[in-house]
């Protein structure tokens, strides 16, 4: 049995699972050739949004590299030389963030590249730029596997040049994140269990989306329940309790390093103002950006934000492949339910991968020339809004 895209009523619906032994995957999406394609595609986006990040830096700003490693990432360097905080931190008598708010994994990946004799600085953006070139190719594969070559290769230049892309080529965990999430469903579609175990349990020790990441790989396992063999019940059903397991145990942790059973919480809040109010922070910033000054840059985010909705009521509509349904939206929720820096919202969109969906899917079935033309606009526009939100957006992203 092969995973393809069949056609209902017009719309391109994701096959069911499929076996890993069937059909090479590798194959359908183009071989050597085609992951070739796929990084020199990833590529050419960070190399273009590099280029940009310079000619729009004004006269005596930091260099380019030091814009890669501006903000979470000095955060990122800091757990991997300095190791975690051991409680609370306190600046004039207030409690501020730490390191403690920002998970593992990332930070050993940093160490480790370290401990070749790399700068912890470069260390961080070479783990950075290896993940986001294992993430478009993975995507690819995901891509592939639900409907088709060619979407897969759709989705790659979307996600490489969506408006804050340029997070993929920053010391910031996005681009890790993203590799292991459509790692996991790839290989949940595929069926390879343990694989998808390992890389959801990753996925959870890397941001505490994970927790939506790993709902989606216990939707799958329970889906093959009924027409799978013993074994595999025991692998699918083991694959998502170790993915379940990621992001309580790092909150656990923290909360025992600290003292205190919600410590992760409450440094989010101290540090950033991050907790979950069901969107009415999103909402206010919202109403107050479309009735306020006008300045461009919040009313971008606004439709940013709207743009997210609206994909991901299409994708739902277009029936798209049950666990990435379930994790796009979960993930949508969070980023949307969660009150913080605005600004910030459309990186946090970066590897919710749902809502990227429907446009690969009607690119992938449109004439090439008119794909090209798309893509070429949206490309253009989506790595510029990157490049200026870093070299001259003067906050946080």
């Amino acid at each position: 049995m092969t995973s393809v895209a069949v056609q209902t009523k017009g719309r391109a619906v994701a096959g069911e699972p499929v076996p890993a032994a069937s059909p090479s995957l590798f194959q359908r999406a183009g071989g050597l050739v085609g992951v070739l394609a796929v990084l020199l595609l990833y590529l050419l986006t960070r190399v273009a949004q590099l280029v940009a990040i310079d000619w729009l830096a004004p006269p005596g700003a930091p260099s380019v590299r030091d814009h890669l490693l501006e903000w979470d990432a000095g955060w990122f360097i800091r757990v991997a030389t300095e190791g975690y905080a051991e409680g609370y931190s306190y600046q004039d008598g207030q409690m501020v963030g730490n390191g403690l708010a920002f998970f593992p994994l990332y930070p050993l990946l940093i160490r480790a590249g370290a401990a070749t004799g790399l700068s912890p600085q470069t260390a961080a953006l070479v783990v950075a730029w290896l993940a986001g070139a294992a993430a478009a190719v993975l995507l690819h594969l995901l891509g592939t596997s639900l409907y088709s070559r060619r979407v897969g290769l759709m989705l790659v230049v979307l996600a490489c040049a969506q408006p804050m892309s340029v997070v993929l080529a920053m010391g910031y965990s996005e681009g890790l994140f993203l590799a292991l999430v459509a790692g996991m469903l790839l290989a949940a579609h595929r069926r390879v269990w343990p694989a998808a175990g390992v890389l959801g349990l990753a996925a959870a020790l890397t941001r505490p989306t994970g927790a939506a990441a790993a709902v989606a790989l216990t939707v799958a396992a329970l889906a093959t329940l009924r027409r799978a063999s013993r074994a595999e019940r025991a692998w699918a059903l083991t694959a998502s309790a170790v993915a379940l397991a990621g992001v309580p145990a790092y909150l656990l942790w923290v909360a025992l390093r600290v003292g205190d059973w919600d410590a992760w919480f409450t440094i989010q809040t101290a540090g950033w103002g991050s907790s979950f109010d069901f969107g009415s922070s999103v909402a206010r910033f919202v109403v107050d950006s479309l009735r306020g000054s006008g300045d461009w840059v919040p009313l971008s985010i606004v439709w940013i934000l709207a743009a997210a909705v609206v994909a991901a009521a299409v994708a739902v509509a277009q029936r798209v492949w049950v666990p990435l349904t379930v994790y796009g939206l979960l993930a949508l929720v969070l980023v949307l339910g969660q009150a913080g820096y605005y600004h910030s919202k459309p990186r946090l969109l970066v590897p919710v991968l749902l809502i990227l969906i429907p446009a690969a899917v009607a690119l992938g079935r449109a004439r090439t020339r008119t794909a090209v033309l798309v893509l070429a606009g949206y490309s253009a526009f989506g790595l510029w809004y990157g490049a200026h939100m870093v070299a001259v957006w003067p906050y946080t992203i």
